[in-house]
C-alpha cells in the first residue's frame, strides 16, 4: 500500500478515540447529573426525618379518624372499632370548645407575633449598627434564651412570677402596685412574654445572617449622601430583610397556634385560670388522655394541621403580594 493511501485511511477511518458530535456531549452530561445528585443527597436524612416523623403520623392519625371505638357495657366486656366516616370531622365542626380554644389562641397570635418580629428586627439592626467583635457578645447573649429548653424556660418564668418567692412581688410592694402575673387579666401577658424572651434570639439570628449578605456598599454609599443611620434601616436594610421576615414570621404563628407547653405548665399553678380546654393542643391532649377518645382526637389533630397550613399560605400569598 503507498504512503498516500496509507495516510487517507488513517484520516478518514474511525478510530476509537473519535467520538460523534452527540457522544461528546455525554460525559458532561453525566458530570452534571452526578453532581446534582450529590447535591440532593445532602436532602435525604431531612426527606427521611419529615416522611417518618411528620408524613407517617399524619397518614396514621388520617386513618384513625375514620374510625369510631365504643366500649361495650361499663368497659369490661372489651371495646368494638367501627368504620365512622367523616363522623368524627363533622362532629369537630360543631364542638364549640374546641373552636372557642382556636379564637382564643388566634387573638393571642395576632398580638405577639407581631411584637416578636418587631423586637427580632430591632435587635438584628441594633447588633448589625455594632462593630463586628461586640455583635458577636450580643448575638450569643440573645440567643442563649433560645437554647434553653421550653419546659425549663416555662418553670423559670413560673418562679419568676410567683407572688409568694418571685422577685418581681417585693419590687410591686414597694410601688405600690397589686400584679398577680397568674390572673385572668395577666395570663396571656405572662404566657406572651415568655415566648418572646424564648424566640427573638432565634429570629434576630435569621435577621441579622441575612443582613449580612447586604453589600456593605450600599451603607456606604447612603451615608455619603447624608443618609442618617435610621433611613439607611428604614430605606435599605428592612427591604432586603422582606423574605428572611416572611419566613420567622411563619414559624412563629406555627408554633404560636400549636402552644401546648406552656399553658399546660401554668394550669398547675392556676388551673382555675388556665381551663384543661384553654389551647386547641389541650383539647386535643385532654380528648386523647383524659376522655380517651383517640379516634377523636385525631380528627381535631387534622384540623388543627390544617388552620394552620392554611393560615400559613394565607400570609405567605399576602406578603409575596406586598413585597412585590
Amino acid at each position: 500500500m503507498s504512503y498516500t493511501s496509507d495516510v487517507h485511511e488513517r484520516e478518514f477511518a474511525p478510530t476509537s478515540q473519535q467520538s460523534t458530535p452527540g457522544r461528546s456531549a455525554s460525559p458532561r452530561r453525566s458530570w452534571h447529573t452526578l453532581q446534582r445528585i450529590k447535591g440532593a443527597s445532602f436532602t435525604w436524612p431531612f426527606l427521611a426525618g419529615f416522611a417518618l416523623f411528620t408524613v407517617v403520623p399524619v397518614v396514621m392519625a388520617l386513618g384513625q379518624s375514620l374510625f369510631t371505638t365504643k366500649s361495650s357495657g361499663l368497659g369490661f366486656g372489651g371495646s368494638e372499632v367501627t368504620f365512622s366516616g367523616f363522623d368524627n370531622f363533622a362532629r369537630v365542626f360543631t364542638d364549640g370548645v374546641f373552636w372557642e380554644s382556636m379564637l382564643r389562641v388566634g387573638v393571642y397570635a395576632a398580638i405577639v407575633v407581631p411584637l416578636t418580629q418587631i423586637v427580632s428586627l430591632a435587635l438584628a439592626l441594633l447588633v448589625d449598627a455594632v462593630t463586628r467583635r461586640v455583635a458577636n457578645r450580643f448575638r450569643l447573649a440573645l440567643l442563649v434564651p433560645y437554647m434553653v429548653p421550653g419546659i425549663v424556660a416555662t418553670m423559670i418564668w413560673i418562679y419568676l412570677y410567683s407572688p409568694a418567692v418571685g422577685p418581681f412581688q417585693p419590687l410591686f410592694e414597694l410601688l405600690g402596685l397589686d400584679v398577680n402575673f397568674f390572673s385572668g387579666e395577666m395570663i396571656w401577658v405572662s404566657i406572651g412574654n415568655l415566648h418572646i424572651w424564648g424566640t427573638i434570639g432565634f429570629n434576630m439570628l435569621i435577621l441579622y445572617g441575612s443582613l449580612q449578605s447586604v453589600p456593605r456598599e450600599l451603607f456606604d454609599a447612603a451615608r455619603v449622601d447624608g443618609a442618617s443611620e435610621l433611613r439607611v434601616a428604614l430605606s435599605i436594610k428592612i427591604p432586603f430583610l422582606r423574605t428572611s421576615l416572611v419566613l420567622t414570621g411563619l414559624l412563629s404563628i406555627i408554633g404560636t397556634l400549636q402552644i401546648f407547653a406552656e399553658p399546660m405548665l401554668f394550669r398547675s399553678v392556676s388551673p382555675e385560670t388556665i381551663t384543661k380546654d384553654f389551647t386547641p393542643a389541650m383539647v386535643i391532649y385532654n380528648q386523647a388522655f383524659q376522655v380517651g377518645n383517640l379516634n377523636y382526637a385525631a380528627a381535631l389533630s387534622i384540623i388543627l394541621a390544617a388552620v394552620v397550613g392554611i393560615a400559613s399560605a394565607v400570609i405567605y400569598r399576602f406578603t409575596n403580594k406586598v413585597n412585590q
